[in-house]
């Protein structure tokens, strides 16, 4: 059988890839973007409650009311814009999940769709099952800043979606209140669609405050805005995230939400409604939690021969690896895992294009404190 494929340049993701070669090796394992210690014992709790309830059958598809409720309020609270639980909040089985649904929900094919390198890997393969163009606009190499005027100049008839991400993966770059600003004025008047991919909303440092796109009226009114409980909660595997949305925008977005999932999974959405309910406090103290995790690490690394990029949010730590190795970034990670012990993710893989001479690796820092000692140790002895 002839089979003509549909993602000609997609192969296994890097993030399987490394994670597979991390395993055979025994190596510490920075790459994947996962926690490895405990979620809360009250969101543990929650869900063992939820199954012995019974609470195991299919959801509504919107998700269930008592998390659509504390979404809308937690979103009200922290960017003061007005959220209808019943119409503007869907609840997902991750964030891939909406993205991928939000794409499909607004984009034809021959439509484009900008987003900024170096991105996730999911933005563009999706775009593309879609029928669509991925118009990729490269950010500022040494900070990940956004040039706005070439994103302006980026815009054709034809551009359906843009797509932002902040705090960044795999940067940690965030935006600002002036780059929000800057967006509005290049959206206004147009029917492009926003897609803001907000999944680390909670981990942002040095008392710099989220500056969500629901913070600005006229850019919620036509923006899909992406997050994850799993990154809020430590619970990346229960796969739970959700979209915020207008209306119009949520209807369009549920038609193809049910028939990638229908519904999401059941006991962790009634125990996330109970965290959100009982402990808010939690996610209000993550960017403390977090900041701590990077300055622990970056202190650990202050002897190695990497150097170490600004980490203004996100928990990933870019090391530029430019006095160790004249290999290229998959090559490196490849003999940093096998050799050296320490699994991490290139760079490469998150650009259309990568920039020449690329020497950059991302390294997780949301680990305990023995995992990010093993893993200095031996990055410090390279």
């Amino acid at each position: 059988m002839h089979i003509e494929t549909k993602l000609p340049r997609v192969g296994t993701t890097i993030f399987t890839v490394m994670s597979q070669l991390a395993m055979q090796h025994n190596a510490v394992n920075l790459g994947q973007g996962f926690p490895d210690f405990e979620l809360p014992e009250l969101l543990r709790d929650a869900l063992t409650r939820a199954m012995r309830e019974g609470k195991n059958q299919y959801s509504p598809m919107m998700g269930i009311l008592p998390l659509r409720q504390q979404i809308a309020a937690k979103t009200e609270a922290l960017y003061g814009w007005p959220v209808n639980a019943d119409s503007e909040v869907t609840v997902t089985s991750g964030a891939t999940e909406a993205i991928f649904a939000a794409i499909h929900a607004c984009v034809r094919p021959g439509e484009e769709v900008i987003m900024l390198d170096p991105c996730y890997d999911c933005y563009e393969p999706a775009v593309e099952l879609a029928g669509a163009v991925a118009v990729h606009v490269p950010l500022d190499p040494r900070d990940f800043s956004v040039n706005w005027q070439r994103v302006r100049d980026a815009i054709t008839p034809r551009t359906r979606m843009l797509m932002i991400n902040s705090p960044h993966n795999p940067s940690g770059a965030v935006l600002s209140a002036s780059d929000l600003q800057a967006l509005v004025e290049i959206l206004r008047g147009n029917d492009i669609v926003l897609l803001s991919d907000e999944v680390y909303e909670h981990i942002i440092f040095d008392g710099r405050q989220h500056e969500s796109v629901l913070r600005v009226p006229e850019l919620a009114a036509r923006s899909i805005v992406i997050s994850s409980f799993g990154k809020t909660f430590h619970c990346t595997g229960w796969k739970l995230g959700y979209a915020v949305a207008p209306e119009a925008l949520s209807a369009e977005f549920r038609k193809v939400h049910q028939y990638l999932t229908f519904c999401s999974f059941t006991p962790a959405q009634w125990a996330i409604a109970e965290m959100l309910e009982r402990q808010p406090q939690h996610y209000h103290e993550l960017p403390a939690f977090y900041q701590q995790k990077r300055d622990a690490f970056r202190a650990l690394l202050a002897s190695s021969r990497f150097r170490l990029l600004d980490v203004p949010g996100g928990y990933f730590q870019l090391v530029d690896y430019t006095a160790i190795s004249d290999l290229d970034d998959l090559a490196f990670c490849h003999w940093l895992t096998v050799e050296k012990g320490v699994t991490a993710i290139p760079l490469s893989p998150f650009y259309r294009d990568p920039p020449k001479d690329l020497r950059l690796a991302r390294l997780c820092f949301a680990k305990t404190e023995s995992t990010m000692a093993l893993a200095a140790e031996r990055l410090c002895a390279v």
